[in-house]
C-alpha cells in the first residue's frame, strides 16, 4: 500500500513538473535562459567527456567535484533554486514526509540540469577499462546523479535553517561571499596550488568525497577489486538514504513548525517623523535577517575578492576591498521597497512620508555601508603598502557611498519588483517569489551603474593626484541628494500604483503588454540581446575593470585570464578600453532591445489578453 501511494505520488508530482515547465516555456525571457544555460550545460558535460576520453582519472575525478560543488551552491545563487513544487503547497494532503520527500526527489530528476549531468555522468562509462567496467558504471552514475540532486535539496533545506537564525544568516553569507568571489578569483588559489605540486593532494581529496566514489568503483571494478566495487556502490546507496531522510525531516520542520513568539522588544521611540523612519529602517537591517544576510554578503565578498590574490603575495588589490564591497552593496539593495511588499502601505497613508522615508533609506544605507567599508579601505590600503592607491581610494569610496545610496532608492522606485512579504515567507528564505529573474537583471544592472558613478573622481585623481577626493565627495552628495529627490517625487506621485504592483503583483495585461513587444521581435534578436545581458559582465569586469587596477597600481606580474596584461606598453589600455566598451555596449544592445520592445508593445496583444 505505501509503495502504491509513492509510486502514484511521484508519477503525479513528475506530471506536475513538467506541465509547469511547459508553461514556464512560454516566458520569453524564461525561455531564453533555460536555452542559454542548457547550451552552457552541454558544453561544460561535453568537456567532462573529453577529459575522460582522455583516460585522465586524476583530472576526471576533479572535475565530478566541481560538478557536485555546483549541485550544492549553484541554488544558492539562483533564489533557492528550482522549486516549482514548494512542499508548503501538500502541507493539507494527507502524505506522510518518506512520501512526499520522494515525490518531489522524483520529480527534481525531471528537468534540464538532471539530463545534462547524466550526459556528463556518462563519462564513468566513457573511462571504463573494459565492458564489466562499464556495466558497474552504469548503477554508479544513476546513484551518482541521485546524491547530487539530494545533495542539492538538502544544501537549501539546510541554509534556509540557517537563515532562520541571526548566527547562521552569518554563517550562510560568509560562505555565499567566498564562493562567489571564487568563481571571479579563484585564479589565484589555484596558482597557489600548481605551485606548489598539490594536484595530487587534490585527486586523493576528490576520490575520498562522495562525487569520486563511482569513479572509485568503476576503477576497482576494472582491477577486479569486487569488494571495493561494492564498497563504494554501497556507500553511494547508503548516503543517498541518509540525505533523504535527512531532507524529509527538514521538510517536516519546515511545512509544520511555526515560530515561537519574540521576547518583546523596545518600543520604536522618536522627537520626529524623520527621526522614526530612519530608526525603522536602520532596525530593518539589524533584524531581518536577510536584509542582515545580505549586508554581510557584501562586505564578505569585498573582502574575498580583494584578498585572495593574497595567495600568490600580490597585495595590490587589497585597497579595493571597500570600494567593492559598496558596489556588491548597492546591488544587493537595489529592490528595497519592493521587500516591503505590503508594509509599503503604511508609508503611503502618512501625509507627507514620502521624502522623509526616503532619506531615511538612504542614511541607514550608509550608516551600515559607510563605516565599515571606509574601515576597511583604510586598514587595507596601509596593509598594501603602496601609497600611490591611498589618493584613488580615497576619491573613489566616497563617490560609490553617495551614488549607491541614491541609485538604490532611485531604482527600487522605479524599477520595483514585486516579492513575498516577510510575513509570507516560506520554509525556503532564499525563494522570494516568482520574479528572480527580474531581481537578478536589477542586480547586473545596478553593479554597473555604481561602478560608473564614481568615474569623474577616479579620472581626475589618476590625472591630479589628491584633488580627486573632493571631487568624489562631491559628486556622491550630488548623486545621494539628486536621486534621493527624483525617488522621493516618484513616491508622491505613482504611490498608490506601487502599492498596487507590491500587493497583487503585475496583471495580465500588464504581463502582456511587458513580453508582447519583444516576441514580436526576431528570433535571433531576442537570443542576442539574452546572451548580451548574460555575460555582458565577463569583457566588462575581469578583461577591463580588474585588468585596470592591475595597471593603476603597479602591478604586471599577474596576468592569468587578463587578455590585456598579455599586451606590451600602450597596448594594454588598448585593449582595457575595448574590453570596457564592449561590456557596455552588450548591456546596453541588450537593455535598449528590451526597453523599445515594451514601448512598441502591440495594443491587440493586450487588449486580447485584458479581454
Amino acid at each position: 500500500m505505501a509503495l502504491a501511494l509513492t509510486y502514484g505520488t511521484s508519477r503525479t508530482l513528475v506530471r506536475m513538473r513538467l506541465a509547469a515547465f511547459r508553461h514556464g516555456l512560454e516566458d520569453q525571457f524564461r525561455r531564453s535562459w533555460i536555452v542559454t544555460g542548457g547550451f552552457v550545460g552541454l558544453a561544460l558535460a561535453g568537456g567532462t567527456l573529453w577529459v575522460a576520453a582522455r583516460g585522465d582519472h586524476d583530472v576526471l575525478v576533479v572535475v565530478l567535484a566541481v560538478w557536485m560543488l555546483g549541485w550544492v551552491v549553484g541554488p544558492l545563487f539562483a533564489g533557492g533554486g528550482d522549486e516549482t513544487l514548494k512542499p508548503e503547497y501538500f502541507t493539507m494532503m494527507p502524505l506522510p514526509p518518506r512520501t512526499l520527500s520522494t515525490g518531489l526527489l522524483v520529480a527534481a530528476l525531471a528537468g534540464v540540469a538532471p539530463v545534462i549531468n547524466l550526459i556528463a555522468l556518462l563519462s564513468l562509462v566513457v573511462v571504463s577499462p573494459g565492458i564489466v567496467a562499464a556495466l558497474v558504471a552504469v548503477p554508479a552514475l544513476l546513484l551518482q546523479l541521485l546524491c547530487f540532486i539530494l545533495a542539492s535539496r538538502l544544501a537549501v533545506a539546510v541554509y534556509g535553517v540557517l537563515l532562520q537564525v541571526r548566527a547562521g544568516a552569518v554563517i550562510a553569507a560568509l560562505v555565499n561571499a567566498f564562493i562567489l568571489a571564487f568563481t571571479a578569483q579563484g585564479w589565484a588559489l589555484i596558482v597557489a596550488f600548481v605551485s606548489t605540486d598539490v594536484q595530487g593532494t587534490v585527486a586523493k581529496a576528490a576520490r575520498i568525497a562522495p562525487s569520486g566514489w563511482g569513479l572509485v568503483a568503476v576503477e576497482a571494478a576494472g582491477r577486479g577489486d569486487w569488494l571495493e566495487v561494492l564498497a563504494a556502490l554501497a556507500g553511494l546507496v547508503v548516503l543517498a538514504v541518509v540525505m533523504l531522510l535527512a531532507w524529509s525531516s527538514l521538510l517536516v520542520r519546515r511545512t509544520t513548525v511555526t515560530r515561537a513568539g519574540r521576547k518583546p522588544r523596545r518600543l520604536l521611540t522618536a522627537g520626529t517623523p524623520e527621526g522614526a523612519a530612519a530608526a525603522k529602517e536602520l532596525r530593518s537591517w539589524t533584524r531581518d535577517l536577510l536584509y542582515g544576510h545580505r549586508a554581510v554578503f557584501a562586505v564578505a565578498y569585498g573582502l574575498f575578492f580583494c584578498m585572495m590574490p593574497l595567495a600568490i603575495g600580490m597585495k595590490s588589490m587589497l585597497p579595493w576591498a571597500g570600494p567593492a564591497a559598496v558596489v556588491m552593496a548597492g546591488s544587493m539593495a537595489a529592490n528595497l521597497y519592493g521587500s516591503d511588499g505590503t508594509a509599503f502601505w503604511t508609508t503611503l497613508m502618512t501625509p507627507g512620508s514620502s521624502r522623509a522615508d526616503v532619506r531615511a533609506r538612504q542614511r541607514a544605507f550608509l550608516l551600515v555601508f559607510g563605516s565599515s567599508t571606509l574601515l576597511i579601505t583604510l586598514l587595507l590600503t596601509w596593509w598594501s603598502g603602496d601609497t600611490r592607491a591611498w589618493p584613488l581610494v580615497l576619491s573613489v569610496l566616497p563617490a560609490l557611498l553617495g551614488g549607491a545610496a541614491g541609485l538604490v532608492v532611485a531604482c527600487s522606485v522605479y524599477a520595483a519588483v514585486p516579492t513575498t512579504d516577510a510575513h509570507k515567507r516560506s520554509g525556503n528564505p532564499l525563494n522570494s517569489g516568482e520574479n528572480e529573474g527580474e531581481t537578478m537583471g536589477i542586480v547586473y544592472v545596478m553593479l554597473v551603474l555604481v561602478a560608473t558613478t564614481c568615474a569623474p573622481a577616479l579620472i581626475l585623481s589618476l590625472y591630479t593626484g589628491w584633488w580627486g577626493v573632493p571631487v568624489g565627495v562631491l559628486s556622491g552628495v550630488l548623486a545621494w541628494w539628486y536621486f534621493g529627490r527624483v525617488a522621493a517625487r516618484r513616491l508622491d506621485a505613482r504611490g498608490p500604483e506601487l502599492l498596487t504592483l507590491l500587493r497583487h503583483g503585475r496583471s495580465p495585461a500588464e504581463q502582456a503588454k511587458k513580453t508582447a513587444g519583444f516576441d514580436a521581435l526576431p528570433k535571433w534578436r531576442r537570443t542576442l540581446a539574452g546572451f548580451c545581458l548574460g555575460f555582458g559582465a565577463i569583457p566588462l569586469f575581469p578583461q577591463a575593470v580588474v585588468p585596470a587596477i592591475f595597471k593603476l597600481t603597479g602591478n604586471h606580474d599577474a596576468k592569468s585570464w587578463f587578455l590585456a596584461l598579455y599586451q606590451d606598453g600602450p597596448w594594454q589600455w588598448v585593449v582595457i578600453v575595448l574590453m570596457a566598451a564592449l561590456g557596455l555596449s552588450m548591456y546596453a544592445y541588450g537593455g535598449l532591445t528590451y526597453y523599445r520592445a515594451k514601448k512598441r508593445a502591440p495594443d491587440g496583444s493586450v487588449a486580447a489578453v485584458a479581454g
